[in-house]
């Protein structure tokens, strides 16, 4: 593929990792667990019982990897801070060791010529917070703000671009409605109040980060672009519900300062129970981004749908009257997702619209496919879906910048093959391939295409 797409001067093209995925070294130097820790740890929750206990061993091994993304040639480095290695148990005095972990990473990364980017919540929170109610309850809004303090005042000085939480999506509805991802409750209201206080933690913590006097802090949502499964009325209307569910319960209080107007008919009488709501909250939540990451997969197709869940209590993810429908005639990924590169441009261009000029710059923060590599008989790894994915899908980012979205950035997901949550490590979304056994890394022909990408930006 030779006509690589071209992009404006100073965008940023970077990669993308997540502590609990990489860093291993569970229990060492005074962290503490987390709800992942716990979650994977419980028969049956993970693929073949697989944990983040070594994971990559990045911990140990982060001069290796920092010395591929030098060679990859990326101007930014994403990466996550863990709690539980900063507060063991989410509060009190900060560990030193744990900072001082990140504070030689950065220090590796700016060495090398790449720009830090740092989120703070990549889902593992400390379990000593879940077992006092978790994102359920304000108190874990409030500790976050304070963690979010100790980090930034050890490291804002060297780390430029910050990003309070990741995919508040996953941790709310999917870690409280869902039970997919840990800590694993199916609930209703408790699923509302988590997704609620996850956004009243990212308020609290953007006001510690600009305390610190940080260059940009925003937010990363993972937005979804959701599409009919027919130009019928009910799928039309079942399209708001998803929206409503997986995106405007983000965006309408951090874009727009208000809940969405569509909640009654997504979650119905769940709405009445919202207590968890305080006056003032919403100016809280809605301060000035100076950035919104978002990161993009695939699309999804929405049919209307009757109540499957026979309790309405716990009708929040599982159960809005609309359900998921095969995308037709398109490649699937690893994962089963479709591929559809031209709704990466809608979902941009549909946010721009919508938002207008309330819509901040936006960075691509994760954007990447989980692939069937293996290494060849000469031990290098020809991923050609992988690189397809990538060209296809920069190539529709270039479209939506010609459509007139603020896109400042792109981070491939992921810098390395890692544990990939429930699934454990029976999935890799990575442009280097990681041997679990040896820890040995190999770059993939996606790393070597995304290198000559950057390289031409540079002439």
């Amino acid at each position: 593929m030779t006509d690589l797409p071209v992009f404006p001067e100073g965008f940023v093209f970077g990669a993308a990792t997540a502590s609990y995925q990489i860093e291993g070294a569970a229990a060492e130097d005074g962290r503490g667990p987390s709800i992942w820790d716990t979650y994977s740890h419980t028969p049956g929750r993970t693929h073949e019982g697989d944990t983040g206990d070594v994971a990559c061993d990045h911990y140990h091994r982060y001069p290796e990897d920092v010395a591929l993304l030098r060679d990859l040639g990326v101007d930014s480095y994403r990466f996550s801070i863990a709690w539980p290695r900063v507060q063991p148990t989410g509060q009190g005095p900060a560990n030193q060791k744990g900072l001082d972990f990140y504070s030689r990473l950065v220090d590796e990364l700016l060495e090398a010529g790449i720009e830090p980017a740092a989120t703070l919540y990549h889902w593992d929170l400390p379990q000593a917070l879940e077992d006092r109610g978790g994102w359920r309850v304000r108190e874990t809004a409030e500790r976050f703000g304070e963690y979010a303090a100790i980090v930034a005042g050890h490291l804002a000085d060297r780390v430029p671009r910050w990003i309070t939480l990741n995919e508040p999506w996953c941790s709310a509805f999917l870690g409280y409605s869902v039970g997919r991802h840990a800590p694993g409750a199916q609930e209703g209201t408790g699923a509302l109040a988590a997704a609620h206080h996850l956004l009243v933690g990212h308020g609290l913590a953007m006001k510690a980060l600009r305390a610190a006097g940080v260059r940009e802090a925003g937010i990363t949502l993972n937005l979804d672009r959701n599409v009919p499964a027919t130009d019928t009325l009910a799928d039309r209307e079942a399209v708001v519900r998803a929206d409503t569910q997986h995106n405007l319960v983000w965006t309408q209080p951090l874009l727009a300062g208000r809940y969405p107007t569509t909640e009654e008919d997504t979650w119905g009488e769940l709405i009445t129970r919202q207590d968890f709501r305080r006056e003032g909250d919403l100016d809280l939540i809605g301060q000035p981004l100076d950035f919104l990451g978002v990161n993009y997969y695939r699309p999804i197709v929405v049919a209307d749908a009757p109540h499957r869940e026979p309790d309405p209590a716990r009708r929040v993810a599982t159960d809005n009257r609309y359900e998921e429908r095969p995308f037709p005639d398109v490649r699937r990924t690893a994962m089963g997702w479709p591929v559809v590169p031209e709704s990466f441009t809608d979902l941009l261009t549909a946010l721009k619209d919508r938002y207008g000029d309330a819509l901040p710059p936006i960075h691509i923060t994760e954007n990447g496919t989980a692939e069937h590599d293996e290494p060849a008989a000469d031990g290098a790894v020809h991923d050609t879906d992988r690189v397809a994915y990538l060209h296809s899908h920069l190539t529709a980012l270039r479209e939506a910048l010609d459509a007139g979205v603020d896109v400042r950035g792109y981070y491939v997901w992921s810098l390395l093959d890692n544990f990939e949550w429930a699934l454990g490590y029976a999935k890799r979304f990575g442009v280097v391939r990681v041997d679990y056994d040896t820890q040995e890394r190999t770059p993939k022909d996606s790393y070597h295409w995304y290198r000559r990408l950057i390289a031409a930006h540079r002439g």
